[in-house]
């Protein structure tokens, strides 16, 4: 077995814009349809919804031998939580609800081995159940992505500092929950938000920080790119889901009625 390395560093590495599938339903078959539809990654997402460990396995085997990334949006910015993550096979992990520069630096600590960080050592699917342990432990460091969310107004208020932790180089922003955070919720995008996306973005740029997020349809995810944004999420599965079926819908209730059918 070759050293592990990370699918979506590469790609980020060749300049590549890269786009993923934000993933809420425990179904592996979500990861299966990202590859074959030509996706780069899968966030799974464990902060929201019921997705656990066993169904983190479940994504993690459905993406071997692929070239997508499995990232795991963790619960909090916790130890276990986040080496459990990354022992089952997770590519990455994206923190929820970063306030500070401290947080980062624990999120960082959590996911490294010594002397770099605190992760201890298992033996489980990453290691290949123990069989691979020095195989894996070469490169981990390296090629694990640690993604702090810029979802909190604290978060955006101290941007230069997180900016400038050491080791960091992705972070992700979450519009939706920034809006929130600065007195909007339910805005997409409130007042005064895109300006905060906007130094954001500069704080990034200027400390060589990679930055993704979320788009919502097409346009808004150029949009992104434009902006600077290299690794994109086009949508959640559910969501995504329940729109085609709602919109299959509203075309059959228009269709029917010029066909002389009655809909109950």
């Amino acid at each position: 077995m070759k050293s592990y390395k990370n699918p979506l560093r590469r790609k980020l590495a060749e300049g590549r814009t890269t786009f993923g599938l934000w993933v809420t339903l425990a179904t592996a078959t979500m990861t299966e349809l990202a590859i074959e539809a030509g996706l780069d990654w899968v966030c799974i997402d464990m902060e929201h919804g019921a997705t656990d460990y066993r169904d983190v396995v479940e994504h993690a085997r459905a993406a071997r031998g692929s070239d997508l990334a499995v990232l795991v949006r963790v619960p909090s910015i916790a130890i276990d939580s986040i080496k459990r993550c990354l022992d089952l096979g997770a590519d990455g992990i994206v923190v929820p609800l970063v306030r500070s520069a401290r947080d980062v630096e624990a999120a960082l600590d959590f996911a490294r081995y010594p002397m770099a960080g605190k992760r201890g050592l298992g033996g489980e699917r990453a290691q290949r159940w123990g069989l691979r342990v020095a195989d894996y432990i070469a490169t981990a460091n390296e090629e694990i992505m640690v993604i702090p969310m810029i979802e909190t107004a604290e978060a955006a208020a101290a941007i230069d500092e997180i900016c400038a932790v050491s080791g960091l180089e992705f972070a992700f922003v979450g519009p939706g929950d920034l809006s929130a955070s600065l007195g909007h919720i339910g805005a997409w995008e409130g007042p005064g938000v895109s300006d905060k996306i906007r130094q954001i973005v500069e704080s990034a740029r200027m400390a060589n920080v990679t930055l993704g997020t979320y788009g919502v349809g097409p346009d808004d995810v150029r949009s992104r790119s434009e902006q600077g944004f290299r690794f994109l999420a086009i949508g959640s599965d559910a969501a995504m889901l329940a729109n085609r079926i709602g919109n299959e819908l509203d075309a059959i209730h228009n269709l029917m009625p010029a066909l002389g059918r009655k809909i109950a």
